[in-house]
């Protein structure tokens, strides 16, 4: 596989992170076969995330993901912060407020 750079062996994958205050996306350039755990890393942000929003869920594209799973060219690893709210009671909250 060569990479975006011409680099054979090199892939280019995205890792974004977004909180209340700001989005993150940090492109990165891995070695082929690197994997979701190698990019967290490589990005720098895993102390930054278990320091503001403790345990993460991944997702590569939207599509749940694991740490060991490897990452192709093109790759967006996508890390969730858990749910505040729960989508059913958030719309229950939002119909009984328009309904007022």
């Amino acid at each position: 596989m060569i990479g975006a750079d011409g680099d054979p062996g090199a892939i280019g994958v995205e890792v974004c992170w977004a909180d209340a205050a700001q989005m993150v996306r940090m492109p990165l350039r891995l070695r082929a076969g690197a994997t979701v755990a190698d990019a967290i890393e490589a990005s720098g942000l895993r102390a930054r995330i278990d320091a503001a929003a403790g345990p993460i869920g991944i997702a590569i594209h939207g599509r749940a993901a694991t740490p060991a799973e490897r990452l192709h060219d093109g790759d967006r690893v996508e890390l969730l912060q858990p749910l505040r709210i729960d989508p059913k009671q958030a719309r229950r909250l939002r119909a009984q407020k328009r309904a007022r």
